[in-house]
């Protein structure tokens, strides 16, 4: 995907308050040279006042022709969001998507991507609340409940509330790579990487004792001990507990298997170390745990839809790759490709 760096993002009467502070916190302008200047317009039907979902009122001075131009065009959730939007914003959305922008929405805001017809023959997600409703009145979506985004390819969606963030993050990441999205979760004092197909909600709350602090313990110490092979076994020990017991904690807390999520770990720190370091690949294999360069190769194609040689060469002069400069912390990054694919 192009690097972008216009967004535009659609504020109807109604917007969630949580979803205008969060765009602007991830395109906001920032002084770290690591990560380009974005430049947010938020725009509205009418220029002027707009009310938020709770009360609050923004001026909103831009209308729908900040939408026209946009690299990217996020429709954020509104309390309205049952009934469709108005003729023109959703003339706007497709003719967005038409003539190449990106086009983005989480929550709630996925329905005005549907009402548009944007999601028809597409997979897309909304806040697991209202994931039956949004299958319902638009049967030609395939509605994935249970993912934090999906991705195809110019169409993406999110779930609800604070998933935002993980949509975002995913995109800055597809479109400018690992370096920068780290940056930007870094800033806001955040994970840089859920996956897409990560369950949304935990059913039963993992109970918060001594186990939740070793579990956390562990994960961390994984995370910085990629190149050993790790077993399920041996995390389970380090937690102090039984494989049983581990598996089960590790999925209640994660949304994930052991196996899927120290595979992702891996990929996250081969993709950061591809970016910033002109490492041999198979020297990158063996400190990422993998048993070599071919292996490391399948793998990557396999979950980020390229090989890593070409990875870096997309990559690796944006984020400083041949500078011999390290990745930092272990700290994950995400898929390039579709998620759920």
């Amino acid at each position: 995907m192009p690097p972008f760096r216009t967004v535009a993002a659609y504020a109807p009467p109604g917007v969630g308050m949580l979803a205008l502070g969060l765009v602007t916190e991830v395109f906001d302008a920032r002084a770290d040279p690591a990560v380009p200047r974005f430049a947010l317009t938020v725009c509205t039907d009418r220029p002027g006042p707009v009310v938020t979902d709770v009360g609050v009122r923004v001026d909103v001075p831009h209308g729908l022709d900040a939408l026209a131009d946009a690299d990217l065009v996020l429709a954020l959730p509104w309390a309205g969001f049952r009934e469709p939007p108005p003729a023109p914003a959703a003339e706007a959305l497709r003719a967005a998507h038409a003539r190449g922008a990106t086009v983005a929405a989480h929550c709630v805001g996925g329905f005005a991507l549907a009402a548009a017809g944007l999601l028809d023959g597409l997979r897309a997600t909304t806040h697991w609340r209202f994931a039956e409703l949004l299958a319902a009145r638009h049967p030609a979506v395939t509605v994935v409940p249970d993912a934090l985004y999906v991705d195809e390819d110019r169409i993406v969606t999110g779930a609800g509330a604070a998933a935002g963030f993980d949509l975002c993050l995913h995109l800055v990441r597809r479109a400018h790579g690992a370096a920068v999205a780290n940056a930007v979760a870094r800033d806001l004092v955040l994970p840089p990487h859920r996956d897409g197909g990560q369950a949304q909600y935990v059913a039963a709350p993992v109970p918060r004792d001594g186990e939740d602090e070793r579990l956390a313990d562990v994960l961390g110490w994984a995370r910085a001990h990629l190149d050993r092979r790790l077993t399920v076994d041996d995390l389970a020990r380090r937690a102090l507990m039984s494989r049983r017991s581990f598996v089960r904690r590790f999925g209640a807390a994660t949304g994930s298997t052991p196996h899927a999520w120290l595979l992702a770990q891996r990929l996250n720190r081969a993709e950061e170390l591809l970016e910033t370091s002109s490492a041999p690949l198979e020297e990158i294999a063996r400190s990422c745990g993998f048993s070599g360069a071919a292996v490391l190769r399948e793998q990557f194609v396999r979950r980020r839809g390229v090989p890593p040689r070409e990875y870096r060469r997309g990559f690796g002069d944006r984020s400083g790759a041949g500078t011999g400069g390290g990745a930092g912390g272990g700290a994950g990054t995400g898929p390039r490709t579709r998620p759920l694919a």
